[in-house]
């Protein structure tokens, strides 16, 4: 997409006297020299593959190391049978970013939203908004350009790579995403959208990238959790009129710069953070030993 900045695609849309999702399709569109309607049929088929994804889950899958699967069907299991804290909207969202990030883990197809790693975010808060509000798949396209829109923003000013930026580049900038298609979905302003991201990215800003024997497990599936839960926090901020006191485009150098600044141990190398414990090394260990048994997993997925 052309926009190099936030603030230029949002007064791209007030210039065009268009919704913001509609000038992000025009310059998808002009980007890759097609017409709106074929980008619509692409965006169609993301989403598509998205709920593809999300089906595919399987409560007995587990991943060949042996480090994920289950998760998704015990929280399922605890909103059933009344445990839960929050409420059947939160669990579902709980459930729903497990069940992808899970999938990630056990190699099935799934969406990179931006990435693989943190392919959870973004269609557990599509979905479970969609179906608290009785919305149809037709009704999401609006807000997967918007997600789609800033995620591009995100890679060009900052980063989406955890082996570039850490975790906030990845799960950091999924949240981002979703937080700013909520907002979309909600009845939001371009400018409330805008501050949704900002607000979202400064929530995880400084997240590492630490995954255990490198593989997109432990902490990434959890992780994907956290992001769908900031991007709900940073969408109700937003909606409620609350805003980034720090300027969007300046919250995006800001995270460019924080991962810069990391050392390589701390960005995807699994050899800082939690991979480094005791019991994550213990974990490498094990798991070299054997290595046939086990798969790498998907991360990026760009």
């Amino acid at each position: 997409m052309i926009f190099d900045s936030i603030a230029y695609m949002l007064e791209a849309a007030q210039s065009a006297d268009k919704p913001l999702w509609q000038v992000i399709m025009a310059a998808d569109a002009e980007e890759q020299g097609i017409s709106e309607e074929t980008s619509l049929h692409k965006i169609r088929t993301l989403l598509a593959a998205m709920r593809e994804a999300d089906s595919a889950y399987h409560a007995e899958d587990r991943s060949g190391s042996g480090l994920s699967g289950g998760c998704a069907d015990r929280m399922a299991a605890a909103k059933a049978a009344g445990q839960t804290i929050a409420g059947d909207f939160m669990a579902d969202i709980i459930a729903g970013a497990l069940r992808m990030a899970e999938s990630n883990a056990c190699m099935k197809r799934i969406v990179a939203a931006p990435t693989a790693g943190s392919c959870g975010v973004l269609p557990t808060l599509l979905f479970n908004y969609a179906l608290r509000f009785n919305l149809t798949d037709e009704d999401l396209l609006p807000a997967l350009y918007i997600a789609a829109g800033f995620g591009q923003l995100i890679a060009n000013r900052a980063s989406i790579a955890g082996a570039e930026g850490g975790c906030q580049a990845e799960v950091g900038s999924a949240s981002a995403m979703g937080a700013a298609a909520l907002v979309q979905l909600h009845g939001g302003s371009p400018h409330m959208m805008a501050q949704a991201c900002a607000m979202a990215i400064k929530n995880l800003m400084g997240l590492v990238c630490d995954p255990v024997a490198g593989l997109v497990e432990v902490p990434c599936v959890k992780r994907n959790v956290i992001g769908a839960m900031n991007a709900l926090a940073a969408a109700e901020m937003a909606l409620a009129g609350i805003e980034s006191f720090i300027p969007p485009d300046e919250v995006l150098d800001a995270m460019r710069e924080v991962g810069l600044s990391m050392p390589s141990a701390l960005r995807e190398t699994g050899e800082g953070g939690l991979a480094a414990t005791p019991t994550g090394r213990a974990v490498r260990q094990r798991l070299t030993a054997a290595p046939s048994s086990v798969n790498k997993g998907n991360r990026s997925g760009r």
